[in-house]
């Protein structure tokens, strides 16, 4: 039995389970669109009456009405209706009906948030709540008592078509099921990365509705979905856990602030607008001003995990064992002059290297160690008070461990660090670095770490984003970084580890969703293996998922990107596609190299007679020539991360900044340029990778070069190729 009814006339096939129609003449599609009318009339309702609280005389105090001012801010801007994004998205049947998580009845659309109406019944479903899970996990094998799943098309916010699924009928044929789906895959990507929530699939959907104290590892392919589960699973953590969450705090941390412009507009969609985002130099970044950059071997270098070592070596270097006891005296002042009448008592220094020994044991966090020493001193005498029979309250300890003779004694002792004057004497002094470096870091190694300067201040140090990442680690030595309760880590693969410990501190009594894919680290220190880095991260016990079937990437397109796999990460499943796309791919060889600009100019063109997305990666030094190249031929273009819209579709990509974007064609220009522009070919063909996978809908491929030998050699199904001229 056909299943999918679109608009205008005559259905591309009819219901066996329609809506009930308002009218007895009332087709199902009309019936669909007055739900959707009443919804948004509805979700209108609830935000007047959200802005019409009044909460003058509610709150006792000052600071508990501005709190809860803020709170009806938050309430009224989720309460939006988005023009252009469906209210709901999809409908489930149940056979028999509900009457429990809260919800009751045999009928339930499923959308980005809920909507009720003025009794307040239910006319929306969160995507997020139990009873929409069968949505996303329901099939044929095991239907969940779902009778009948509807999914909905939309031609921006206007409901167009309809497409049912008869999950428990036998004899029903839905044949033609999955094009409203698969169209909403294909949909041009035109502005930021949207958000998923009407396609995830079961094995995505199994990621997302994770415990939250559970880390996960998504290792995932091009064009799996990987980001857009990672935000999900934030905004379904947000919709469970929602109490414990806002105290804590959750995070999302991209690689770069494009990528973050990219993603922005995905959780508001879905409702959640408290959610900080950071990339990692960010994170790590307090009061540290980034002026210098490192080489690839220094970089390297201080993003391994021997610098945590010899921080911790640096940290503590100036701890001494008291040779000398304390007196702690009682002291009043008589005729003007200050005279020590009798002790309140002493402590030995065989006791207090003793006490001074327990702390470092222990593994404290130095500043920690600091602020115990003089209490533990304190308690030491007012034990020997007790023990000559007086009755020492508080007040006395208190005044103990603030007395002149104990704060000599801790911090002779415990001397204070400053995180930024540690690191950068061991990056400038060669005596203090070799001594902390010692078995640890060769002579080689201490060379590549020291600066070519001296550096006179903290001020005036061309500190490097590496650098930053070495004070976060000292100052955590110091005093402990606060957790969150979830945070998010995309591109994951590129991290050293190094900023794994540091986005690792930022989860330490949380949980984390890693994502990213190996066969596209590339930095000098990308990530070997999961396993290593979520020990660097803390969190050796997540388990790792892979993704591998993608909806993103046509098939003829990650199948030619998939060729460099056996050079980039030979461990790694090669991707597969759901979706075909017949001449989707294009390889053009330009004879004269003086005449590939002009070659790239026409492509770009003939992707931008095509509706779309139109994204014109490049090696990063090829960008200033073809960006003049653009603007002399009169076509306008973006930078990445901005939005397009309709005049300007093209956006000009640097290869170093193209991961994690998605545009709908994709030009990509000179891929040999692309491999020569990393300083080492592994690294080089992962960025071709990279750049490879970014289309959509078609990917076109210019070269005058040779193309990389991986890439040499025959053509993939349906794959275009021929020769243009200069």
């Amino acid at each position: 039995m056909p299943v999918t009814v679109a608009a205008g006339g005559s259905p591309v096939s009819a219901p066996s389970v329609p809506s009930t129609p308002s009218v007895p003449s009332e087709s199902p599609l009309d019936a669909e669109r007055a739900h959707l009318a009443a919804s948004r009339a509805a979700l209108r309702a609830m935000r007047e009456d959200a802005e019409a609280l009044d909460i003058s005389d509610v709150a006792a105090t000052w600071v508990s009405a501005e709190v809860l001012r803020r709170d009806v801010e938050t309430r009224i801007k989720a309460l939006a209706d988005l023009a252009g994004t469906p209210l709901f998205f999809g409908r489930l049947d149940y056979h028999h009906a509900l009457d429990a998580e809260g919800e009751t009845g045999t009928r339930f659309y499923i959308g980005r948030r809920h909507v009720h109406d003025a009794s307040g019944d239910p006319m929306v479903i969160d995507w997020r709540a139990p009873v929409s899970r069968p949505f996303y996990r329901a099939s044929r094998q095991d239907p969940q008592g779902i009778a009948l799943r509807r999914r909905f098309g939309y031609d921006g916010g206007e409901l167009t078509a309809y497409e049912d699924e008869h999950l428990s009928d036998p004899d029903a044929d839905d044949s033609g099921a999955g094009e409203l789906l698969r169209r909403e895959i294909e949909r041009p990507r035109v502005g930021p990365m949207r958000d998923i929530v009407a396609t995830i699939q079961p094995e995505q959907d199994e990621i997302v509705r994770g415990p939250v104290a559970v880390t996960v590892c998504v290792q995932g392919a091009p064009g799996t979905g990987k980001t857009a589960v990672g935000l999900h699973r934030v905004a379904f953590l947000l919709y469970a856990h929602r109490e414990r969450l806002a105290r804590t705090g959750t995070l999302v941390i991209g690689p770069n602030r494009s990528f973050l412009r990219y993603i922005e507009q995905v959780l508001p969609a879905l409702g959640e607008l408290e959610v900080k985002q950071a990339t990692v130099d960010e994170l790590v970044a307090d009061g540290v001003e980034i002026r210098g950059t490192d080489p690839a071997e220094t970089a390297r270098l201080k993003g391994d995990a021997r610098m945590a070592e010899l921080l911790r070596r640096a940290v503590r270097s100036g701890v001494r064992l008291p040779e000398e006891g304390v007196v702690v005296p009682r002291g009043t002042r008589l005729g003007g002059a200050s005279r020590s009448l009798r002790a309140w008592g002493s402590v030995p220094a065989h006791e207090l290297a003793e006490i001074v020994r327990e702390l470092l044991e222990r593994d404290i966090r130095y500043g920690a160690a600091r602020e115990a020493l003089p209490q533990r001193i304190a308690h030491a005498v007012l034990v020997q008070m007790e023990r000559a029979g007086e009755a020492p309250d508080d007040r006395v300890q208190a005044a103990v461990a603030r007395s002149a003779p104990v704060k000599a004694a801790v911090k002779a002792a415990l001397p204070p660090v400053d995180p930024h004057k540690l690191v950068l004497r061991l990056l400038s002094d060669p005596g203090f670095l070799a001594e902390q470096a010692e078995g640890l870091l060769t002579a080689e190694e201490q060379r590549l770490l020291l600066w070519e300067r001296p550096v006179r201040s903290v001020r005036s140090a061309p500190w490097s984003a590496a650098d930053a990442v070495l004070i976060d680690e000292a100052r955590d030595l110091v005093e402990r970084t606060p957790s969150l309760g979830h945070v998010v880590l995309d591109e994951a693969q590129d991290l050293s580890p190094m900023q794994y410990r540091a986005v690792g501190r930022r989860c330490s009594t949380g949980s984390a969703t890693v994502l990213g894919d190996l066969a596209q680290g590339t930095t000098p220190w990308a990530t070997a293996s999961w396993a290593e880095a979520l020990t660097h991260l803390g969190k050796p016990e997540a388990a790792v998922v892979e993704l591998t079937r993608g909806f993103r990437v046509p098939r003829q397109v990650i199948s030619y990107a998939s060729r460099l796999l056996p050079a980039i990460a030979p461990g790694l499943a090669e991707a597969t596609s759901v979706r075909e796309a017949a001449g989707s791919l294009r390889l053009r060889h330009v004879p004269d190299a003086a005449g590939l600009d002009a070659a790239v100019l026409d492509a770009c063109r003939e992707a931008l007679d095509r509706e779309g997305s139109v994204g014109l990666i490049a090696a990063d030094a090829r960008v200033p020539e073809l960006a003049e190249a653009l603007a002399a031929a009169g076509l306008d273009h973006l930078s990445p991360g901005m939005e397009t819209g309709e005049r300007t579709r093209l956006t000009l990509v640097p290869a170093s900044l193209a991961k994690g974007l998605e545009y709908d064609h994709v030009v990509l220009d000179e891929p040999a340029a692309v491999v020569a522009g990393e300083p080492d070919a592994r690294t080089g063909l992962r960025r071709l990778y990279v750049a490879l996978t970014r289309a959509v809908s078609g990917l076109t491929v210019l070269h005058s070069a040779p193309l990389p030998a991986p890439l040499a050699g025959g053509t993939t199904a349906g794959t275009t190729a021929g020769t243009t001229a200069g």
